[in-house]
């Protein structure tokens, strides 16, 4: 079993997948196509993706019976003994929130920000 999502990709890139795979939802597409076919698939994902991301989950022959890949994810698949886990981006990388914090009072805002609070 093979399952590739795409997410803000061409349309053309979805309409090249539904020859080979059943489009089950908008951008979710799974089949069981050969090895052969599947990582072909995945190399056009990959070429025409453009500024959108992908992701491939395929059945294999391991502990967890699955494996994935991903393109252009904030998350990336790491090995951690053996299991394919996804690292997530750190809480602090996030880019801290623009503006006064919750529970200011408006005359506390309008001394702080100027204008109305």
């Amino acid at each position: 079993m093979t399952v590739i999502v795409l997410t803000n990709c061409p349309p053309g890139l979805r309409g090249f997948l539904t020859r080979w795979l059943l489009e089950i939802s908008a951008g979710v597409f799974i089949g069981n196509p050969s090895a052969r076919i599947r990582d072909a698939l995945w190399d056009e994902v990959q070429q025409y993706a453009g500024q959108g991301r992908a992701l491939l989950a395929h059945t294999t022959n391991n502990e967890q019976g699955f494996t994935f890949r991903t393109h252009d994810h904030a998350w990336h698949p790491i090995d951690h003994e053996g299991l394919t886990l996804i690292r997530r981006p750190a809480e602090n990388n996030r880019p801290a929130p623009i503006g006064p914090k919750p529970g200011w009072s408006k005359a506390s805002k309008r001394r702080r920000f100027g204008g109305r609070g």
